[in-house]
């Protein structure tokens, strides 16, 4: 089934979000719970009766038992122009803290099992699964998609340099502060959540070194993180074979991390 679900973030917003149960739903049974973000930021996860979702295989997970939740964070489009712009220099902190108070209101409710909990999500998306990978230790497992770890790197980078100015209203060389404080790889040294890196190599909206700046950055801290490329391809994947790897992938990380299934050789 899927239910519009409301809570309230940590600063008094009201945030929605999309809740999918699994078939064999038990409201007094401990469910793994997923997070599935949506990029943007000023995208929209919609209770659809036919979802797509990319590279995460979500029918499967909810055949397994698992709740998962797509939350529209603040920045996502339909709630306003106000609500629009709550992430502005904002990133990630904001961000972060819809994502959490949402997974605690499922918690309270009591269907959840707050030990095997993951979360995921592309471009935006894997931004804001980057920022939770290394300012929480609260996920079993984390997939970060082409995401960004760091804005001095994307802005240097990407196809679109405006969108940091828009967002978080200055340059780096402006206003380094801002820039250090919503960028992921400034909390690296706290990171513990085992990652998966998706990334294509001719990605021009959110450049590559994102990714292997994470993966350097986890690797250094002693972290369990896997790194893969799928070459010829640019901010997504849009063939069928490498779409049907990616989607293995997740599937195979959050197996082995939330049901304990040993990985495949």
């Amino acid at each position: 089934s899927r239910d519009l679900v409301r809570w309230t973030s940590s600063d008094g917003t009201e945030i929605e979000g999309v809740l999918y149960k699994p078939p064999r739903f038990n409201k007094r049974r401990k469910h793994p719970l997923l997070v599935l973000i949506h990029g943007g930021p000023a995208g929209v996860s919609r209770p659809t009766l036919d979802p797509l979702h990319g590279v995460y295989p979500v029918e499967h997970w909810l055949d397994r038992g698992a709740v998962i939740l797509n939350p529209n964070y603040r920045g996502s489009t339909g709630y306003g122009e106000a609500f629009r712009s709550l992430n502005i220099r904002n990133l990630g902190m904001g961000d972060m803290e819809d994502v959490l108070s949402g997974v605690d209101h499922l918690i309270d409710e009591g269907f959840v099992d707050p030990k095997r909990m993951g979360a995921m999500g592309w471009s935006q998306g894997g931004f804001i699964s980057a920022f939770l990978t290394t300012h929480t230790d609260r996920f079993r497992a984390i997939s970060v998609g082409a995401g960004i770890s760091n804005w001095v790197t994307y802005y240097v980078n990407t196809d679109i340099p405006p969108f940091t100015r828009q967002y978080l209203k200055a340059t780096p060389w402006d206003d380094p502060e801002i820039y250090t404080r919503t960028s992921p790889m400034s909390a690296i040294r706290q990171a513990s959540t085992p990652t998966l890196i998706q990334h294509c190599d001719g990605d021009k909206r959110v450049p590559i070194p994102n990714a292997y700046e994470l993966r350097q950055g986890l690797e250094d801290q002693g972290v369990p993180v896997k790194m893969i490329v799928y070459k010829g391809f640019g901010h997504g994947i849009s063939k069928p074979r490498a779409l049907h790897a990616a989607i293995r992938h997740n599937l195979e990380w959050f197996d082995e991390w939330i049901w304990g299934d040993r990985p495949k050789k």
